[in-house]
């Protein structure tokens, strides 16, 4: 297949919240193109774009997914994305290669809160959008009241092109408030415009000329003096308004019973921008415009890792043309890559390609140092271009391998799988020796469990990580401990007197005079108390900030020597910690909360009963900021409260301030919970 004429093509990301039928309206797009014969169901996993077995299990979307069908002389490459917010890196991902949206909304529900976020996201790429209010054939649903709730929550930027025909069991088609005529039936046919809807015609249509005449200084005159806006006007300025993101669209169907899908991928060709009409950005920030006779410029926009079929790369061409079997640059990594077969792919199905054109989409196997974010072109000539922004993970788990075997195979199984999804970070806590993977949400680490043991043959456990605690001392005291050992030869001998004290660090200082410590045993003491400091005087904690003074001891001129000296300084420094006043420390976290103002109250109440401290409230626009600081141990599953509180609408970001002491009725059921836990590692 050779490429396709950028003019021509439909790059858009299908958006929603999760279960208003985003995979459903794919799978319809795919039948009315003539490409499935059989439309199929997300409840029985039989549609094209979830295919995965996660999303066959849990019937939801968790990967973007390249859908791309010919409508008549254009080709749409549509991308299913997740409706859940734990996969927003997908959504994000799809956003930065496609020029235009598509937000399907429920009618039976309306707004939600993936809606609401769905908007946030095109909002903030500027990004040219319909509306599609889909199950207009589900009971007791109203157009006029989805609308009512698009209008109240995003402004009167959402306009009606349609009007549906009827609802529920008698749903049957729509009224294209552009053209003035009605279709029905699928495919769909037009029929005469229905008496009854005439009133309401007039009415939506008269709110869409104004709307439309709004956004043109020429079309204002016109219209408020009267004069007649023709078809030709209307459509040309209706296009302006949506490429510029001053109109949004509102479109109505049915996915499942593919009504006026065909209708939405008429109005997909003729309103939404060809790649042509949107410009991509360098790293640098500079502009770059599709054109087949720049020189080559390819962004990578996601990877896909599987151990039988080897990494494959989602590909979206800028500018020149890719060629199978071919040599590029990567720009990012200043490396040669090779470039095998080319694919289109449509959910798991794969078509051969000759060459990808600029503004198009497709995918190549096995390439060896490109990731994704990643820019192939021309070494010398391709400038590199701007690469993701993708949320920072919100929740944490500690992973454990059930076996020996998962042990060796764990650090490739997660490195793979974390440059899979850009949300996905992984690292070893050099605290708690835990394997931590931080991400999103709970559901999006269950999904990557679930794909090490299925891709990898990895068998893992989830659980919280354990918290860093410290301990201190708050007082100061002298210790005094002799090591002494007599077993036939040689035995042991080390003495040491000690001063414990606050202090920096673990602090050392030799105050010894008169030579009762030799010399060259001194180095031995400290070693004692440094590698004692790994293990507190209350629960087994690392030491921190204590002060220890080497002031006397004693030793033999036969049975001394440096393990004899370590071990008494150990046990000095046990001895000295028991009667300095110690105490556990516990890290706190900063903490920036933003959500709607609705929910500042019951945050705040939240907050409370996790000893966090409130530091101070702001404004950002219609939502508030909470600054706050908690400890880590209340927190760790925040992100599961916060979206429980704020019913998803909140977020917020994390990180470590200092150590402070655990309050002593907290303390003392912490050290005896340590207590049991070491108890058992000894089992």
């Amino acid at each position: 297949m050779t490429s396709v004429n950028p003019g021509k093509i439909r790059n858009v990301a299908l958006l929603s919240h999760s279960g208003a039928g985003k995979t459903s309206l794919s799978e319809a797009m795919l039948y009315s193109a003539g490409i499935l014969g059989r439309m199929g169901k997300v409840d029985e996993g039989t549609t094209a774009s979830d295919y995965d077995p996660d999303e066959i299990k849990k019937k939801i979307s968790i990967n973007l997914t390249p859908i791309p069908l010919v409508w008549k002389d254009f080709k749409i490459n549509a991308v299913d994305t997740p409706g859940y917010a734990d996969f927003a890196g997908e959504v994000l991902a799809a956003l930065r290669v496609c020029e235009a949206a598509v937000i399907v909304a429920a009618a039976s529900s309306g707004v939600e809160v993936g809606t609401e976020q769905s908007w946030k996201y095109c909002e903030a790429q500027k990004m040219p959008r319909f509306i599609f209010i889909n199950k207009m054939d589900r009971e007791n649903v109203s157009f006029q009241r989805v609308m009512d709730s698009l209008h109240s929550h995003f402004g009167n930027r959402c306009v009606a092109v349609q009007l549906p025909i009827g609802s529920f069991k008698d749903f049957k088609g729509i009224v294209d408030l552009v053209n003035l005529k009605a279709y029905a039936g699928t495919p769909s046919a037009e029929i005469t415009v229905p008496e009854e809807l005439k009133a309401e015609i007039d009415t939506l249509r008269d709110k869409l000329l104004e709307s439309v005449a709004e956004t043109d200084d020429s079309l204002i005159e016109k219209y408020l003096g009267g004069e007649e806006i023709s078809q030709d006007e209307l459509v040309t300025a209706l296009n302006k308004a949506i490429l510029e993101g001053k109109l949004a669209p509102v479109l109505c169907g049915s996915a499942l019973a593919n009504t006026a899908i065909d209708l939405l991928c008429d109005d997909i060709c003729k309103y939404l921008p060809s790649p042509l009409e949107r410009l991509c950005q360098t790293a640098e920030g500079e502009d770059i415009k599709v054109d087949a006779e720049a020189p080559l410029s390819v962004l990578v926009y996601k990877t896909s890792a599987d151990p039988y079929v080897g990494k494959l790369t989602y590909l979206r061409v800028i500018t020149g043309v890719l060629h199978s079997n071919s040599q590029v640059w990567n720009i990012n990594k200043n490396a040669p890559e090779r470039v095998g077969q080319l694919f289109s792919l449509r959910g798991k199905t794969q078509e051969t390609l000759n060459e990808i054109g600029p503004g198009d989409m497709g995918a190549v196997a096995k390439l060896t140092v490109t990731a994704t974010g990643d820019t192939l072109g021309v070494q010398g000539h391709t400038a590199m271009l701007c690469g993701f922004e993708m949320p920072l993970p919100s929740y944490k788990v500690a992973v454990f391998p059930k076996s020996k075997a998962d042990v060796d195979k764990l650090g490739n199984a997660l490195a793979r799988l974390s440059e899979e999804d850009l949300t996905l970070h992984v690292h070893r806590d050099a605290d708690t020796g835990e394997t931590i993977a931080a991400g999103l949400g709970e559901a999006q680490l269950e999904v990557m469990a679930e794909r090490m043991g299925r891709k990898f043959g990895v068998a893992v456990d989830l659980a919280a990580p354990r918290v860093p605690y410290r301990e201190t001392i708050l007082g100061a005291a002298g210790a005094d401990y002799k090591h002494k050992k007599q077993s036939g030869g040689h035995g042991q001998y080390g003495h040491v007197v000690i001063k414990v004290e606050p202090g920096s660090g673990i602090e050392f200082v030799d105050a010894v005079v008169g030579g009762s410590v030799p010399r060259n045993f001194i180095p031995a003491v400290e070693k004692g108390i440094r590698e004692a400091a790994h293990e507190g005087p209350m629960a087994g904690y690392p030491l921190v900030d204590v002060k220890v003074t080497l002031v006397d001891g004693s030793s033999h001129p036969v049975d001394s020597s440096e393990m004899a000296f370590k071990i008494a300084a150990a046990g000095a420094l046990k001895k000295g910690l028991s009667e300095a006043q110690p105490v556990l420390l516990e890290p706190i976290e900063n903490m920036r909360i933003i959500v709607p103002k609705d929910y500042m109250g019951a945050v705040i109440g939240d907050l409370n009963t996790k000893r966090a401290q409130v530091q101070g409230m702001d404004t950002e626009g219609d939502e508030s900021v909470v600054i706050a600081q908690a400890p880590l141990g209340e927190v760790q599953h925040y992100a599961i409260d916060l979206k429980s509180i704020t019913q998803g609408r909140g977020h917020f970001k994390m990180d470590f301030a200092h150590y402070q002491q655990v309050p002593a009725h907290i303390a003392q059921k912490l050290v005896a919970d340590r207590q049991v836990q070491l108890e058992a590692e000894k089992v």
